[in-house]
């Protein structure tokens, strides 16, 4: 059965689980309780609960200071204002002051779709990652959403975590295996070549895999859920034992996942490599498969790259 339930309603669902019996879980919303999937929350634990209004600046600094006094505050506004017009609050109010603060990006991508430039949010996870110590997270379905929302309220340390608007396909028949922060997730093993990917892209890297599969080549696909701290040694170990790289991500090919991973091969282990991403232009409008398509992040072109790649 295909799924029907997006990231964000699942972290509410979480968050209002754990609540139950953790009072310092609160959560803050910039007049997006809806757009969050957080109004079911909002009901639930009022006391737990704040209602910012549109004011991105104010909502990293109040949760700053529910952090130092003992909270654990997540934030839940649209990915494309928190991580831009909130950014310096959140590099000193949230990283260097080193609060429990987590910072979740709704509606993150192309989400947002139809609304174009203003309303896309293809820089965020660079500007995240630059910030020290700030962890940076995409969940691929609903059951990483579920296991990484429960070790982000273990985890103690500041996190920007980005997801996107609408149901997405299930990569994980369940919840039930093992999610650590910083580990990436082998979904299938190969020798030939591996792809990497994070969020919704892994679907796309699942498919692929099998379009290759049917082509003879043996694919390795690593969900590296975790931008920041990155597993420096999944990505060797691809690099050493299959030869070939190609990551795939909604974002920007400037300073996001694939720039990342290409820092550690280029540095430790170059391989040939190629980053699949939005181009250094304002992405077109459209409805996410749409753009995925436009840009190349379909399983048909990655078949195509990989073995022009294998054939070099």
């Amino acid at each position: 059965m295909k799924n029907q339930i997006p990231n964000r309603q699942v972290i509410c669902e979480t968050l209002s689980e754990l609540a139950r019996t953790d009072r310092d879980i609160m959560v803050l919303a910039s007049d997006s309780r809806g757009s969050a999937a957080m109004a079911p929350f909002a009901k639930a634990y009022p006391e737990q609960f704040i209602e910012v209004g549109i004011a991105e600046q104010n909502i990293v600094g109040i949760s700053a200071g529910l952090a130092h006094s003992g909270k654990k505050p997540f934030v839940t506004s649209p990915a494309c204002f928190l991580s831009m017009r909130s950014i310096e609050q959140i590099k000193v109010d949230v990283a260097y002051s080193a609060t429990n603060v987590k910072l979740v990006g709704i509606s993150g991508g192309v989400s947002y779709g139809a609304l174009g430039m203003s309303h896309h949010s293809l820089q965020d996870l660079a500007v995240a990652r630059a910030i020290p110590g700030l962890a940076v997270l995409m969940p691929a379905d609903r059951h990483e959403t579920k296991k990484m929302t429960e070790a982000l309220v273990r985890h103690n340390g500041g996190a920007y975590i980005r997801i996107g608007r609408n149901p997405v396909e299930d990569v994980y028949e369940s919840d039930e295996y093992e999610f650590e922060i910083g580990k990436a997730v082998t979904m299938h093993d190969g020798s030939d070549l591996t792809l990497i990917a994070a969020g919704e892209t892994v679907k796309v890297a699942l498919d692929a895999h099998e379009a290759l599969l049917q082509a003879g080549v043996s694919c390795r696909v690593v969900n590296m859920h975790t931008i920041k701290p990155l597993d420096e040694e999944t990505i060797l170990r691809a690099a050493r034992e299959t030869g070939h790289i190609i990551t795939l991500e909604e974002h920007s090919i400037h300073g996001g996942l694939g720039a990342a991973v290409a820092e550690v091969v280029v540095q430790h282990r170059p391989v040939p490599m190629r980053i699949v991403g939005i181009p250094d232009e304002p992405a077109i409008a459209g409805k996410t498969a749409e753009v995925f398509r436009h840009y190349g992040i379909s399983a048909d072109h990655i078949k195509q790259l990989a073995l022009s790649m294998l054939n070099a």
